[in-house]
C-alpha cells in the first residue's frame, strides 16, 4: 500500500509539472525525426579535382566516373600538380587525382602506371576516406577491372547499406540514456534544495519503497519511448525491427534500471542540483563515448578496450543492433542480457545502500 501512494505522489509531480511531459513526449519526437539524418558515417561532398596529364580515354573515363559519382563535389580539372596544391592549401579542395603521362599506353603494355592522389588531412576521417573512394574508382577503371569484377560481394544484414537502419538501435540508447537517467537526478535532488525530500525522511517508509517508486515511472517513461521511437521509425523512414519486439522492450528496461539508478546514486551523494548535473553529464560521456556507438571497440586502445567489460550501453548496442537488424534471438544476446542483468541489479541494490533515510 506504501509503495502505491508513493507512485501516485511521483505520476501527480510529472503530471504538474508543465514541462517535463512536454519533454517526454517532444524529445524522442524531435531526435527520431531529426538524428538519423546528420548521424552518418558515411562521408559524402568531397570535393575533388583532378589534373589529366594524359588526356587518353582511360583517364578521361575516370574523369566521368568521379563527376557522376553522389560522394564527390566535382571542383573541375586543373592544368598541373601545382595549382591543385593550391586550390588544397586554400581549402577548396579535399582531394587531388594526378593522372600521368602515357598513362593508358602503359596500361596497354602490361605496366602498372602510379595514379597520385593527395589528401587535405586536417580533417583526417574525410581525407582517408576520400582518399578511399578515390583509389576504388582507379582500380574499377583500371585495365584488371575484368579480373577484378570476378569477386562479388555478398551482404547478409541491411543489404541496402542504410546507415539509417545502423544508427536508429543507437539512437535508442541516447534516447534512454537522457531520459532515464537525467530525470531521476534532478527529481531527487531538487526535492532535496526544496526541503520536501525531508518529509518523507521522517517517515516509517522503508528505502526500498521510495527507491521503487522513483525508478518505476521512468520505467514506464522507457517503454512509452521506445514505443513511440519504433513507430516513428516504421512510419518516416520504413524501418522495422527484423527480430522479436520482446527483446527491444527487455533490453531497454534494463538499460533504464542501470540508468535510473545511476541518476539516483548521483542525487544521493549531491546537495545541489548544479554539483548533480555535471557528475551526471560526467559519467554519461563516458559510458557513450566508450560504448562503441560511434567507433569500433576494437579499435580502442587495449586499455580502453577493457572498459566495455564493465559498459553497460556497450552491450545494450550490441545487443540491440543483433535483434534489429539480424534478427538475432535469445541465444544471440545472452550474453548481452546476463551482463546487462548484472550490473543493473549491482547499482539498483548501490542506489538503495547509498540512500539515506533518518530512522
Amino acid at each position: 500500500m506504501i509503495l502505491k501512494y508513493l507512485l501516485k505522489k511521483e505520476c501527480l509531480q510529472i503530471k504538474r509539472n508543465t514541462f517535463l511531459p512536454r519533454l517526454i513526449v517532444v524529445f524522442p519526437i524531435v531526435v527520431m525525426c531529426v538524428m538519423p539524418w546528420v548521424m552518418s558515417m558515411e562521408v559524402k561532398n568531397i570535393r575533388v579535382c583532378v589534373v589529366d596529364n594524359d588526356h587518353s580515354t582511360s583517364s578521361q573515363r575516370i574523369v566521368h566516373t568521379i563527376e557522376t559519382s553522389r560522394y564527390f563535389i566535382f571542383c573541375g580539372q586543373k592544368p598541373s600538380y601545382q595549382i591543385a596544391y593550391g586550390e588544397i592549401e586554400k581549402g577548396d579542395v579535399d582531394v587531388m587525382l594526378v593522372i600521368p603521362q602515357h598513362y593508358s599506353r602503359d596500361q596497354v603494355q602490361g605496366r602498372h602506371p602510379q595514379i597520385l592522389i593527395a589528401a587535405n588531412a586536417v580533417n583526417g576521417t574525410k581525407g582517408a576516406i576520400g582518399s578511399a573512394y578515390l583509389s576504388q574508382v582507379v582500380v574499377s577503371n583500371a585495365s584488371v577491372s575484368t579480373l577484378l569484377q570476378k569477386c562479388s560481394v555478398l551482404t547478409l544484414y541491411n543489404k541496402h547499406q542504410n546507415y539509417k537502419l545502423y544508427m536508429i538501435p543507437a539512437l535508442f540508447a541516447i534516447i534512454m540514456m537522457l531520459m532515464t537517467g537525467f530525470l531521476p537526478t534532478l527529481n531527487i535532488v531538487g526535492e532535496k534544495e526544496a526541503g520536501t525530500i525531508e518529509q518523507i525522511n521522517v517517515t516509517p517508509v522503508p528505502k526500498w519503497a521510495f527507491i521503487l517508486a522513483k525508478l518505476i515511472p521512468y520505467w514506464l517513461i522507457a517503454v512509452f519511448i521506445i514505443t513511440v521511437s519504433l513507430i516513428l521509425a516504421w512510419g518516416i523512414y520504413g524501418i522495422t525491427c527484423a527480430g522479436s519486439l520482446l527483446w527491444v522492450y527487455i533490453l531497454s528496461i534494463l538499460l533504464a534500471l542501470f540508468f535510473s539508478s545511476l541518476g539516483l546514486i548521483v542525487s544521493n551523494y549531491s546537495d545541489t542540483m548544479q554539483q548533480a548535473i555535471f557528475v551526471m553529464w560526467f559519467f554519461v560521456v563516458c559510458i557513450l563515448l566508450l560504448s562503441g556507438l560511434f567507433t569500433p571497440t576494437r579499435s580502442m586502445p587495449t586499455w580502453a578496450y577493457m572498459t566495455t567489460y564493465v559498459n553497460p550501453m556497450h552491450y545494450f548496442i550490441d545487443a540491440i543492433r543483433t535483434v534489429f537488424i539480424r534478427g538475432g534471438g535469445f541465444s544471440a544476446i545472452a550474453h548481452q542480457i546476463v551482463a546487462l542483468l548484472a550490473i543493473s541489479f549491482f547499482m539498483a541494490i548501490w542506489a538503495v545502500r547509498s540512500y539515506k533515510k533518518n530512522q
